[in-house]
């Protein structure tokens, strides 16, 4: 199995394995294929200017969060087998509320990989020494509690540098792999210290979901939808409880270009966990930290046309295709009967992100403004992935250059 189909397989497994842990995905993503299918026959052509409805209806995009840099190195390991590379950084502890995380998107860089599958993994990593979030004692707890963790077999990650070292794995390597890393991301049944979750949900929802426990695990899969108004409201008749909004820019009147990306979810649902009581014992309980994100899709911005967006909204582009072409606000390029075909965006933003979180958050958590911020940039991230950090903006100028302006 070439990268390209590992990938796939994995998007595949890891779908199946989250709609048996959260039956509210599968309806889900059930709503966005009528829907999909609905705006194809609608608008025809035209519904598949922004990627075919064979790749729309494959899309999907994950989030995992990991403690250490040398868990984001492993799992970067456990992506470059399937053709995924990092791309973008993301300080969502600059967001309203803020998280005590750093991010990246791991996700196929080549235009043909995209089409052909562009699964996506939206990855952050705790930082721990920041002091506006965790005091000296709570730092050293918790490096030792994460130091103490092996969220990826060996055999896993041998199979990784194994596939991307040969180009892909012939079997039954790829299907020991495949096991191996949908395992990585599936809910443990172990127990969870109910002191230690607690102590780190008082200072964030999402600081405990990564260090008060043993394991990783999926926290949304998101399908991709045609019409994320008409999906939200839909599951919403279907009885199931969306958080208060969409995120990202509103809808765009009928024949102006939608651009970069919209999202929402359904709430976190209570899902049955084990704990372990101070005295030891095992007990019965329930978490909310699990939901499922479903996202829109546009044209992707220039930097200029981003600057322009974050500082005035919709309001500050133009509303035409050739307009945004023309001013160099968004990425087109011209196909043989010179129309312009948009280059969608394939990356996140960072206050979307933080929404989301914010909005499935069992904690409003605390930090200390005054006290001392850690440190961590691009050049962080790089050094602790070890490999190359691909900056967005350069690769869709390069895919813009090589297809002809």
């Amino acid at each position: 199995m070439t990268p390209t189909e590992l990938r796939a397989a994995f998007a595949r497994s890891l779908s199946e394995l989250y709609g048996t842990e959260v039956p509210a995905y599968t309806t889900l993503v059930e709503v966005c294929e009528e829907i999909n299918a609905e705006v194809l026959e609608r608008e025809g052509a035209a519904a598949e200017r922004l990627g075919s409805i064979q790749r729309v209806t494959a899309e999907r995009h994950g989030a995992i969060r990991v403690g250490t840099a040398e868990e984001l190195a492993q799992v970067a390991r456990v992506f470059g087998a399937c053709g995924m590379h990092p791309v973008g950084f993301y300080d969502l502890r600059e967001a309203t509320p803020p998280v005590p995380v750093v991010s990246t998107a791991f996700r196929p860089i080549d235009r043909a990989e995209l089409a052909a599958n562009p699964f996506r993994v939206f990855t952050s990593v705790l930082v721990v020494d920041d002091r506006r979030f965790f005091d000296e004692r709570t730092e050293a707890r918790l490096r030792e509690f994460l130091d103490a963790r092996q969220l990826f077999p060996a055999e896993l990650l041998g199979l990784a540098d194994r596939a991307e070292r040969d180009g892909g794995l012939a079997e039954p390597g790829a299907g020991r792999f495949l096991e191996l890393a949908t395992g990585a991301f599936a809910l443990s049944p172990e127990p969870v210290d109910r002191a230690w979750y607690a102590e780190l949900e008082e200072i964030s929802s999402v600081a405990a979901d990564i260090g008060g426990v043993g394991s990783t695990h999926i926290n949304h899969l998101t399908p991709r939808v045609l019409d994320i108004d008409e999906l939200y409201r839909r599951m919403g008749e279907r009885g199931i409880e969306m958080i208060d909004r969409i995120q990202g820019p509103p809808r765009t009147p009928p024949g102006q270009p939608d651009v970069l990306l919209r999202q929402t979810s359904f709430r976190a649902l209570a899902e049955p966990r084990r704990f372990r009581q101070p005295d030891g014992s095992v007990v019965e309980g329930e978490l909310r930290v699990r939901f499922g994100e479903v996202e829109a899709r546009g044209v992707a911005l220039t930097a200029a046309g981003r600057a322009r967006y974050d500082a005035d909204g919709l309001a500050g582009l133009p509303t035409t295709d050739e307009e945004l072409h023309a001013a160099d606000l968004a990425y087109y390029v011209r196909d043989d009967d010179g129309r312009l075909q948009p280059i969608v965006y394939e990356d996140f933003l960072p206050k979307s992100a933080a929404g989301i979180f914010a909005s499935n958050l069992t904690s409003e958590g605390r930090t200390d403004a005054a006290q001392r911020a850690a440190a961590r940039d691009a050049g962080w991230l790089q050094d602790a992935l070890g490999g190359t950090l691909h900056d967005p903006y350069a690769l869709y100028d390069a895919e813009r250059a090589a297809l002809g302006r």
